[in-house]
């Protein structure tokens, strides 16, 4: 996945220039070679393409501005000490909203005389130091210095890359809520107007609208049979009803062109049980082919829940899916059955096949709830992720944490996995004390802290990151 960088190669004049001129090409190979792309000044716009005077952290701030709806993010490489006061304003002169990486290339033992000695390893404290007075947050490398074609470079990169996708996405972000929260379903309320102030509207539709451009679907309408044509390549979808299926099509070509219209990102549905009494299907499958797609979709109107899911979409480029921490799994205190009934995206499955909806079909119908997506998630490692507003506060709130999806046996319905979490109990505790929901948002890749830092230290959220 590219990204654009804004990049800053800081210079101090009295350490060796050659390295901010040789720095500064290291740099912009790592990034082609990562598949990234870079706005740097150029060696005719500044001594040796770098920043060091005020006129050249303004000729800096100036570019980026220029390219601000380009920029992702803004890497500050420091091949020698560099001129922190410059690089502190050619960021604040650039009033960008995006994170900002702080790399220093090490000193090599064997030449530490004047002629090629960096003291990187110190300009970066006093670049920290000036940010920090300047207001303006920074990520750090995993190693205090580090090689830009390194192999720990690359990958501090593609944690970075996940950071400043994830902060982008969240902050314009629009979510389809789809039907009302179910009565039952206290669990899953949220403020609207603290998701706006932190750039998250939410474009509401009720379930008679709907249904209603539905029922108007003309019988042989092409995006319904078109979508029908990508439910049966998608799933199995043996031994269920063709006119079942149909309402799924017609159902899933209806909210697709909604959220197009819209300019929607992602959705949170209105799934029992009014759907299956009044429309006869659940919605699952077409929910599963959306977060597949990568355009996350939430149960029981969980708005919240389904922010969680995006964000960790973001990070990972992968799908993500909404689970219950459902059950213990017998006696292991670090394990547990993580369910749903499910509209678990395919990414997540060895093999999965549709059917009824075990839950609700005793009360409504089993001919009334075909279209789940039933199988056991794969093993591996995984994320997880819950967000929540905070009326009392009047912040976004939550938590993050990593842990494993095991090949423990398990006989259940629906979309079901076994979940190893280090210190599972005392997150589960946190979980109770802190009145979170029972849904968690889970990814099959390791992204907890990019959107920890993205959350925490760009949006402003309060969020606990587990272990």
């Amino acid at each position: 996945m590219s990204n654009t960088f804004g990049v800053i190669v800081g210079n101090r004049g009295f350490f060796p220039g050659h390295l901010a001129s040789s720095g500064r090409e290291e740099m912009l190979r790592a990034l082609e070679a990562a598949g990234h792309k870079a706005i740097v000044l150029g060696t005719s716009d500044s001594r040796h393409g770098a920043v060091e005077t005020r006129e050249e952290a303004l000729r800096c701030g100036a570019l980026f501005r220029a390219h601000a709806a380009s920029i992702d993010g803004v890497i500050v490489t420091l091949p020698n000490f560099g001129e922190e006061r410059s690089i502190a304003e050619a960021l604040r002169d650039a009033a960008l909203p995006v994170p900002v990486l702080i790399q220093a290339t090490p000193d090599t033992a064997g030449k530490m005389t004047i002629a090629d000695r960096r003291d990187s390893f110190c300009g970066k404290m006093s670049a920290c130091n000036n940010l920090r007075q300047y207001g303006i947050p920074y990520s750090l490398t995993t190693l205090h210095t580090v090689e830009p074609g390194s192999a720990g470079f690359q990958a501090d990169l593609d944690w970075f890359a996940a950071v400043c996708r994830t902060v982008k996405g969240l902050r314009r972000l629009r979510v389809g809520a789809i039907g009302a929260r179910p009565a039952a379903f206290n669990t899953v309320r949220y403020s609207e107007k603290i998701l706006e102030r932190n750039g998250i509207t939410v474009e509401p539709i009720d379930l008679s609208e709907i249904f209603g451009r539905i029922e108007r679907m003309d019988a042989n309408d092409a995006r319904a049979r078109a979508k029908l044509d990508e439910i049966h390549a998608y799933v199995n979808t043996d031994g269920i009803p063709a006119e079942s299926l149909m309402k799924m099509a017609r159902m899933g070509a209806v909210i697709e062109g909604w959220m197009r219209d819209h300019a929607l990102g992602v959705s949170a549905i209105q799934c029992w049980t009014s759907m299956e009494e009044y429309f006869g299907v659940v919605p699952c499958t077409i929910m599963s082919m959306m977060s597949n797609g990568l355009m996350s979709s939430g149960c029981e109107v969980d708005v919240a829940g389904v922010i969680g899911m995006h964000a960790m979409r973001l990070a990972s480029g992968t799908p993500s899916a909404l689970l219950d921490w459902n059950n213990n799994y017998g006696g292991d205190p670090d394990k547990a059955v993580c369910f749903h009934c499910s509209n678990l995206p395919k990414h997540f499955f060895d093999d999965v096949r549709m059917d009824f909806q075990e839950i609700i079909a005793g009360a409504v119908g089993r001919e009334n709830t075909f279209g789940t997506c039933v199988g056991r998630v794969k093993a591996g490692p995984m994320s997880f992720a819950r967000f929540s507003t905070d009326d009392d506060s009047g912040v976004i709130r939550g938590y993050l944490g990593q842990g494993e999806f095991t090949s423990d046996p398990l006989s259940t319905f629906g979309g079901a996995g076994v979940v190893r979490i280090p210190n599972l109990q005392s997150l589960l505790r946190y979980i109770c004390e802190e009145g979170f929901e029972h849904h968690v948002a889970a990814s099959l890749s390791t992204c907890a802290g990019a959107v920890h830092e993205a959350t925490t230290k760009y949006l402003g959220w309060d969020v606990y990151l587990h272990n």
